[in-house]
């Protein structure tokens, strides 16, 4: 059976009851919910804690756990808490936003019951779902990297404002780890646990290695954004590197005739002051000037 009501509760046994989902639930419905489980459920401040002892914690009746979810944003990724608790083999979930994951998997519970005995095995297949999520964002961003490095390559774009692109697509990447390691810190401590049934050792290995190929991938696409990183700042600096090289040229071809220039401005008798055409053989002398510095400097390769 699937109710949307917490008044339900009154009217189930415990042995009825696989999963209870609070999504932004108020004050009412997480009392009744306790009061059902006879615990006390995690507050969303505690779920955000990154100790340890926030992160797992487990009782002589109940484990609570917290992770995070990974919301992909235009730009930028978030991490949206998730409070799970476990008592006597029922799954109570607290979350403030709706997740792709969870509602997939209450639809596969309408469709399939049998496959979900009780709440152990929901948990699991919440963090089998996400894992997978988190693996096509990894794959996104991998193809978003390549692209990035296709550009490079053409040379297309290369600015300043391509380089924050790569900034945040690092930072994304980090999220992404984080979020990842997250979960591989909580499937470990589930299975130190002997509440969890022993059937679901294979799954959670699975799930280990999964994690494990997914965290050597982030760490990989970071690896690799690191080379762009230095690749495009390379070409930057080469950029204006060529600037700063031509003025430094253009300044050292107008040397020789800025100072022949200059000496002939000066208000004193000059050999040649009183020929007509001395403008023209001044004009001549300093482009002889330019075109030998010119040839100094393609002789020794500096153009």
């Amino acid at each position: 059976m699937v109710s949307q009501s917490e008044t339900d509760l009154n009217r189930l046994d415990r042995n009825d009851v696989v999963w209870i989902d609070l999504f932004s639930p108020e004050s009412t419905e997480k009392h009744l919910t306790e009061e059902f489980l006879g615990v006390e459920i995690q507050s969303r401040a505690t779920a955000e804690e990154i100790e340890s002892s926030s992160r797992f914690k487990e009782t002589d009746t109940a484990i609570f756990a917290n992770t995070n979810f990974l919301m992909p944003g235009p730009e930028e990724y978030s991490m949206e808490p998730v409070s799970f608790t476990i008592v006597g083999g029922i799954l109570t979930t607290l979350r403030d936003v709706p997740l792709r994951s969870f509602t997939e998997l209450q639809r596969k519970m309408v469709a399939m019951p049998h496959l979900y005995p009780n709440g152990y095995w929901v948990f699991v297949n919440i963090l089998d779902q996400r894992v997978d999520l988190d693996a096509d964002m990894i794959e996104l961003m991998s193809k978003e990297i390549a692209q990035y490095s296709k550009r490079i390559n053409q040379q297309e774009d290369i600015n300043e404002d391509f380089l924050l692109d790569i900034n945040q697509l690092q930072e994304n990447t980090m999220i992404v780890r984080e979020n990842i390691v997250d979960k591989q810190r909580l499937i470990t401590n589930l299975t130190k646990s002997d509440k969890y049934p022993a059937e679901l050792d294979a799954r959670f290995n699975v799930l280990q290695q999964d994690i494990s190929s997914l965290i050597n991938h982030t760490n990989f696409s970071f690896e690799r954004l690191e080379y762009l990183q230095d690749t495009v700042v390379g070409l930057i600096n080469l950029e204006q590197n060529k600037i700063m090289k031509m003025f430094t040229i253009i300044s050292l071809l107008l040397m020789p005739p800025t100072l022949v220039a200059s000496f002939y401005g000066m208000n004193v008798e000059l050999p040649g002051a009183g020929f007509k055409f001395a403008w023209l053989a001044i004009l001549a002398f300093m482009i002889l000037l330019i075109v030998g510095v010119v040839l100094i400097f393609k002789y020794r390769k500096m153009m």
